[in-house]
């Protein structure tokens, strides 16, 4: 049997994801592009998805620059057909979806009971409901393969409860159980289910005021913990990071 030479062997080292394809849901800028970059540099093709779609291009044209098969669809993830949509169209222009990173999300504060079953509707669809359609969407398929990573990402306000966070926390506290549950539901087919609890990020995301930006976390941090995951050795996984800026703010 043919050995690994030692150009396939850089190659390998340098691009751990090579052959995989990953989907990425709210990709088009944020916390989203970052991963979605961070991906492709490890070597993944990689599928955006957004409501935006100058943002979806944009974000398209850099992972195309950095050399990485890439495929974008306006998809609104709340709606089942729309999601089956996306994942048979990934599928047919980059091949069969080997990491899915849940990232689509809003934020909406303000005390509970001042706020509209409308918008209880917005941010649990977006934020759970959205999980759950895209999971179940390509799960049939990791399983078939025996293999798969799924990851959600969360909040440490899926930990944690504050003034003005029913709703948002609601969401992000069901996140979590969901999660666990499909870890365990799936564990057995070879596929990992991990979840990524990050403090508050720097970017153009709807949530609280930030007390200084310059202490919070960046998209590229959240990005280095869904680096961490992918790349786990096989036999194991990363069930859950819990992502803190080094200083308080």
């Amino acid at each position: 049997m043919a050995g690994i030479n030692s150009a396939n062997r850089g190659r390998l080292k340098d691009n751990p994801l090579s052959g995989t394809v990953a989907l990425v849901t709210g990709g088009g800028r944020g916390i989203g592009r970052a991963i979605a970059q961070r991906l492709a540099t490890l070597g993944a093709s990689v599928a955006i998805c957004g409501r935006d779609q100058k943002a979806l291009e944009d974000s398209a044209a850099s992972l195309e620059k950095q050399g990485s098969r890439s495929f974008f669809h306006v998809t609104d993830v709340t709606k089942a057909a729309e999601v089956a949509e996306l994942v048979a169209k990934t599928e047919a222009a980059l091949g069969p979806i080997t990491i899915l990173v849940n990232n689509a999300g809003i934020g909406l504060f303000g005390p509970a009971h001042e706020r509209t079953e409308t918008d209880w509707d917005r941010v649990l669809d977006t934020n759970l409901k959205s999980v759950f359609l895209v999971a179940r969407a390509v799960t049939p398929s990791m399983i078939q393969r025996g293999t798969g990573d799924i990851i959600n990402i969360s909040s440490l306000a899926g930990r944690n409860t504050f003034a003005g966070g029913g709703i948002y926390c609601a969401s992000k506290w069901g996140l979590m159980g969901l999660t666990g549950c499909m870890a365990e539901d799936l564990r057995e087919h070879g596929i990992r289910v991990s979840v990524i609890c990050p403090g508050s990020v720097a970017t153009e995301f709807s949530g609280r005021e930030q007390k200084n930006a310059a202490k919070a976390l960046q998209p590229e941090d959240v990005a280095h913990a869904v680096e961490a995951i992918v790349t786990q050795k096989p036999g194991s996984f990363l069930s859950e990071i819990q992502l803190r800026p080094l200083r308080k703010a």
